[in-house]
């Protein structure tokens, strides 16, 4: 069943073209990838679904409903999480409080934050802590952590939303190649084992040929090809325009990772 659905998407800003016809549709469970070369328009087509850019025409739905340039927090608030290339998360509180903050905050209970946040919802977020491996870390100061452990946090406090769509926006950079693959890992079981579809946009080859169940390649705003992995693979524009032997490369490496499990 489609969960998301871009319907002929453009947006210009003045006379350069971002996105032309952009199209495509994402399944509950699905993990899409958005790739392409700088200037494509990746993000612009992240951000038209995300309500941080109102499209110049066309349309976004979620579950069969209009979100076309609604904003953000209301964008939220319809069943859409976030995660940001660089980590959002607040340094100066522990590991539990930050994703406690998320949960308060999705419930509207802001009002509550200075007097109770230690105690609302903190089994709540320990039991999402847990289901991205940092239950055993709740209490430390997030400042502490390595970089790798707090973009699970962080993928934690996107879960606090209870969200049904899952943008992530380069969910691995900065991460050494271990820890991308251990994110993304993680993120696939959790999206197919609760139904959430994720959408994400990412520069590295070996996470997305060996993650993503369909790719969407973009090129000078135009979509130029998108399906599976190995139809992707063997598109002769897309490698001639974007993959290159490089990225020819390091997408068999992938597969052959992937393979051997």
């Amino acid at each position: 069943m489609t969960l998301l659905a871009a319907e002929g998407l453009n947006k210009a800003f003045g006379g350069v073209v971002a996105a032309k016809d952009v199209t495509f549709a994402l399944a509950a469970g699905e993990m899409l990838a958005i790739i392409g070369p700088n200037g494509a328009g990746k993000s612009t087509t992240f951000n038209m679904v995300g309500g941080q850019l109102r499209p110049d025409s066309g349309r976004v739905t979620l579950a069969g409903q209009d979100i076309t340039g609604q904003p953000p927090r209301r964008v939220c608030r319809m069943g859409v999480g976030r995660t940001f290339q660089v980590a959002q998360t607040f340094l100066s509180m522990s590991v539990v409080e930050n994703v406690q903050m998320a949960l308060i905050a999705h419930a509207g209970r802001t009002r509550d934050m200075i007097a109770r946040t230690a105690a609302l919802y903190r089994p709540e977020a320990v039991a999402l802590l847990d289901k991205v491996g940092m239950a055993a870390d709740a209490d430390r100061p997030i400042g502490e952590l390595a970089y790798g452990d707090v973009k699970r946090v962080e993928l934690a406090i996107a879960l606090a939303a209870a969200p049904r769509l899952l943008l992530m926006d380069e969910p691995t950079a900065g991460m050494a190649p271990r820890e991308r693959a251990n994110l993304m890992t993680l993120t696939a079981g959790i999206a197919r084992e609760e139904g959430i579809g994720v959408l994400f946009t990412e520069h590295d080859m070996d996470a997305v040929f060996a993650h993503a169940d369909r790719i969407l390649v973009l090129v000078r705003g135009e979509i130029i090809a998108q399906g599976t992995p190995e139809q992707v693979r063997a598109d002769e524009q897309v490698k001639r325009v974007y993959l290159g032997t490089t990225g020819h490369k390091a997408a068999l490496r992938a597969r052959k990772a992937a393979a051997h499990g």
